[in-house]
C-alpha cells in the first residue's frame, strides 16, 4: 500500500498551475477532491490538498472565462457583420 505522504504534493505546487490545460487542470482536481474525500489523509496533508485544489479550481474559471469572452467575441462579431450586411435592424 502506497504512503500517502507520496500523493501530497510538493510544497509551492500551486504555484505551477499557470500553464495547466483546462483538461489537465480538470483531472488533477477531480483526482484532489477524491483524495480529500477519502478522508486517509493527515490534517497537513489535507490542507496541502485543499490549497491545491483551490488553484487548480481557479485555473478551470480562468479557462472558462477566456472560452466565454472568446465566444462572446465570435457572436458579437458575427451580429455585426449580419447587421451590416442585412441592411435591417432585428427589435
Amino acid at each position: 500500500m502506497a504512503d500517502p505522504a507520496e500523493k501530497t504534493p510538493p510544497a509551492g505546487a500551486a504555484d505551477d498551475v499557470a500553464g495547466l490545460s483546462y483538461e489537465q487542470a480538470r483531472d488533477e482536481l477531480v483526482r484532489v477532491v477524491s483524495e480529500l474525500e477519502q478522508g486517509s489523509a493527515t490534517l497537513e496533508q489535507s490542507l496541502a490538498l485543499w490549497e491545491r485544489g483551490e488553484a487548480l479550481a481557479r485555473r478551470c474559471e480562468e479557462w472558462l472565462l477566456g472560452a466565454k469572452e472568446r465566444l462572446d467575441a465570435a457572436r458579437n462579431a458575427a451580429v455585426g457583420s449580419t447587421a451590416g450586411t442585412s441592411g435591417s435592424a432585428d427589435s
